[in-house]
């Protein structure tokens, strides 16, 4: 038994805390997989059998929570909830669709770039679900089939994401536990993300983009379409926009402020929720603040609390340790080829897994290999491929990232559901490209002698 396990709680029963951690993470990924149900109660219960079995006390597990990257999450949520209410977003998808002059591949283009730069400083999963009902009304006026619009956001918005700290939350949890920070991933990631973008769009055009055709009659109806309708409060507008600036303005200078980017996104978010609620009733003003913290995605927040809780365990037992002691074996020890290992380790099993859990067991065993390369400074690369892998494969598949998971729920209600094989025998393949692209970025920017 690893020396981690004997430092746990009595375990029920006299079992092995080693194993009855494991077993307690692969039900739970299992249970996950499954989509039967909801992930936050599944992350939830593993966490309450960690500590009731006796793997973690009370005290470890809680102490096993990242709280800033459940406070950036939070905060970004809030500041969101706020900014949608304004209509920008829908604002900038109908200005994009009518600078393409209604002409089918050129609207899929913009709204794929609009996805990717909000995916990148909003998050991926607010993003689709501001822009996806947006699309399924544009191509219903076009008269052409959803399905490759939505495709390409779904690609764009995992592409996006993967350029920031915020865009996408593997980066968010990697960002925390590494203290990497928003600048960092701006100046290490975002150079590469462009040309996996415009690659992925070249591959797109010759899957469907050929095939486009719209009607004279059509193209007009979306060009008829007024985007300043979409705007519904102009002065909240200018509040949202306000705080949006100041919120990414603390993150690119976090460092230098000694911050941690959760204190930055709650401290916007306050304000932003100041400004909103500043004038009116102080019955009315609660009732506002309610509606709002009502559309933060507490299911998400809550999925990461029970996550990490159990990773912790599986981590204090010694399981995790133990598995990067195997991963050198397998690598010989040479640093090159573990961080190819993470890139395409990262890849194919987030396309197969949300990736989300995966980075949560992926970060404590890139830890445990700082002594071995070096120390916390030498391990950074490592760090980037985990990021790129994980986010980049999340486009492997419909269950890879959970912003593929929301735009086919819009297309399964709006009547145009998205098939998994479907989806898989497009997405796989642009995947691998982009992690191809990514390793060779990842070899000439950091692991070229």
């Amino acid at each position: 038994m690893p020396a981690e396990a004997l430092h746990t709680s009595h375990i029920l029963f006299g079992l092995d805390p080693l194993w009855v951690a494991i077993s307690i993470l692969l039900c739970v990924y299992a249970a996950i997989m499954m989509e039967k149900f909801n992930r936050a109660v599944l992350s939830l219960l593993g966490a309450g059998l960690m500590i009731l079995s006796g793997v973690l006390t009370q005290e470890r597990a809680v102490e096993g929570v990242d709280f800033n990257t459940i406070g950036l999450l939070t905060g970004m949520m809030v500041i969101v909830a706020i900014s949608q209410k304004t209509g920008m977003f829908q604002y900038v998808a109908i200005r994009a669709a009518k600078m393409a002059k209604g002409k089918p591949w050129g609207i899929l283009v913009m709204l794929s770039v609009v996805t990717a730069v909000f995916s990148a400083f909003l998050d991926n999963v607010t993003t689709v679900l501001l822009i996806a009902p947006v699309t399924l009304l544009i191509t219903d006026a076009l008269g052409v089939k959803p399905y490759p619009f939505l495709f390409t956001q779904i690609l764009a918005s995992n592409i996006g994401g993967t350029a920031t700290l915020i865009g996408d939350p593997p980066n968010i949890m990697i960002g925390s536990q590494a203290h990497l920070s928003f600048y960092d991933f701006l100046v290490n990631l975002a150079p590469i993300i462009p040309v996996i973008f415009l690659v992925t769009l070249g591959m797109i055009w010759l899957m469907f983009g050929r095939t486009m055709t719209a009607t004279d009659e059509a193209r007009e109806l979306v060009m008829s379409f007024n985007e300043r309708e979409a705007i519904k409060d102009v002065p909240l507008l200018k509040k949202s926009l306000l705080v949006l600036a100041l919120v990414i303005g603390g993150f690119t200078a976090a460092h230098s402020l000694h911050l941690e980017p959760a204190t930055i996104a709650l401290f916007g978010a306050a304000l932003l929720l100041l400004l909103q609620t500043w004038s009116g009733d102080l019955h009315v003003r609660d009732k506002a603040f309610e509606g709002i913290m009502a559309e933060v995605e507490w299911t998400t927040i809550f999925f990461f609390v029970g996550l990490f809780i159990v990773v912790t365990g599986v981590e204090h037992v010694g399981a995790i340790g133990w598995l990067a002691e195997q991963t050198l074996i397998l690598t010989g020890g040479d640093f090159n080829a573990t961080a190819a290992a993470i890139l395409w380790i990262s890849a194919i099993a987030s396309a197969v897994i949300d990736n989300i859990p995966f980075v949560a067991t992926m970060i404590p065993l890139i830890e445990n290999m700082a002594p071995t390369f070096g120390g916390d400074q030498a391990i950074v690369p490592l760090w980037w491929a985990l990021a790129l892998g994980a986010c980049l494969g999340g486009n492997g598949s419909l269950i890879g990232a959970s912003a593929n998971l929301i735009v086919a729920g819009f297309a399964q209600r709006a009547g145009h559901p998205i098939a998994f094989m479907q989806f898989l025998k497009h997405a796989f393949i642009l995947m691998l490209i982009s992690i191809a692209i990514a390793h060779v970025y990842l070899y000439l920017r950091y692991l070229m002698p």
